[in-house]
């Protein structure tokens, strides 16, 4: 018996040692929102801004150790980092200028010089991009400053079709003035009767246009098809199946008879039909242009995506990023492996300007599966691919 009572007091001792400690481990322990924990149970103050921390608090109600930022060196918020945050440079080759100097509680402030707007590549990286000029047919809205790039409008009588202006040529809601002219206004302004009497003209003019088009079509296409019937019903002479006489009936199809056989047979506008040109001239493109444009016009996350498309490994995109510091400049040498490895021997020895149509319609069926269609699009009117 008095065994048995020995056990029950040792496991009411064991109890009440672990009881209290079941118990802290419940609580929680949350620090004010402007201190920080650096163990379990304490809080610290955070440094104020122009401050780095050097040591922290062992106890809360003590102070961490901090200490002022080194000079180019800054820190714009509270913290508990160990270290201060570079300043910013403002570069002339980039094309910008100091405005703020840097403090110990903020970073340099730079702006783009007269004639450039900045470009936000991201939250953190821009550049300097030169301001755009309006086309002939647009005209400024908004000028250029600093922070924003030209916007351009059409001018009066055009409008905006696939990003470009056109001249207004029909009545429409965007083309107001070709709705009715200033006499049709001042003599049917106010009698309903008259503007209906004056769209109905017009709509009718309209509609015979459209048939006298449709009737000269038909017209053509007929006497067309009655001739080639005609030709192919007219008896022929038997023909010599030698190859000088094959020869000789060939260039009678292909051009009319002329008295002196070597003479070049004239086109349609007066000139000489050019001899011995191949079947497709590559289309002449300028490899730095095309790539600064793609650039432009797509992201700097997508860049990557494109190009591993278009068959640059990743061993070439990360010796492109280790290269070039700046991203633009990196995703620029990306887009250039691929350029002069497909534009060959031919474009290698031109100074890589020489690009074959294949290797553009691969850029651009790339950026259709990525839905850039847009982007392709804008590449095909900036360059005149058809």
């Amino acid at each position: 018996m008095e065994e048995v009572g020995h056990r029950h007091v040792h496991a009411l001792l064991l109890m009440c040692l672990f009881v209290p400690v079941l118990g802290q481990g419940s609580e929680e322990h949350t620090c004010p929102p402007e201190d920080y924990s650096p163990k379990a149970g304490v809080c610290c103050n955070k440094c104020h801004p122009g401050f780095k921390l050097v040591e922290t608090c062992n106890a809360t109600g003590q102070r961490s150790n901090c200490v002022p930022c080194p000079q180019r060196q800054f820190m714009d918020k509270k913290n508990f980092f160990r270290y201060c945050r570079t300043c910013r440079r403002c570069k002339e080759i980039k094309k910008e200028y100091e405005i703020s100097a840097c403090t110990a509680e903020s970073n340099t402030v730079c702006q783009c010089k007269d004639g450039y707007y900045r470009y936000n590549i991201d939250a953190e990286t821009y550049e300097c991009r030169k301001c755009s000029q309006c086309p002939s047919d647009e005209e400024e809205k908004h000028i250029c400053t600093p922070l924003n790039n030209t916007v351009c409008e059409c001018k009066k009588s055009f409008y905006r079709v696939n990003k470009k202006c056109q001249p207004c040529k029909t009545c429409s809601s965007q083309c107001p003035e070709w709705c009715s002219s200033a006499t049709t206004l001042t003599t049917t302004a106010g009698d309903p009767d008259k503007v209906f009497l004056v769209n109905l003209i017009a709509g009718i003019g309209v509609l015979s246009l459209v048939l006298l088009v449709v009737v000269v079509l038909i017209t053509y296409l007929v006497t067309k098809r009655f001739t080639q019937n005609k030709q192919l019903t007219t008896p022929s002479q038997p023909v010599d199946t030698s190859p000088e006489t094959s020869m000789f009936l060939i260039s009678q199809d292909e051009a009319p008879y002329s008295p002196d056989l070597n003479a070049v047979p004239e086109d349609h506008v007066g000139g000489h039909q050019p001899s011995n040109l191949p079947d497709c001239v590559p289309l002449e493109i300028n490899i730095s242009e095309l790539i600064y444009t793609v650039l432009d016009l797509v992201s700097v996350p997508q860049v990557k995506q494109l190009v591993r498309l278009l068959g640059v490994r990743d061993t070439e995109i990360e010796q492109a990023e280790m290269d070039y510091r700046h991203c633009r400049e990196a995703n620029y040498q990306m887009l250039r492996i691929w350029a002069e490895r497909g534009a060959g021997p031919s474009g290698a020895g031109r100074g890589g300007i020489l690009l074959h149509g294949p290797l553009l319609e691969e850029l651009l069926e790339k950026l259709r599966v990525m839905a850039l269609g847009g982007v392709a699009e804008q590449l095909e009117d900036t360059f005149g691919i058809q």
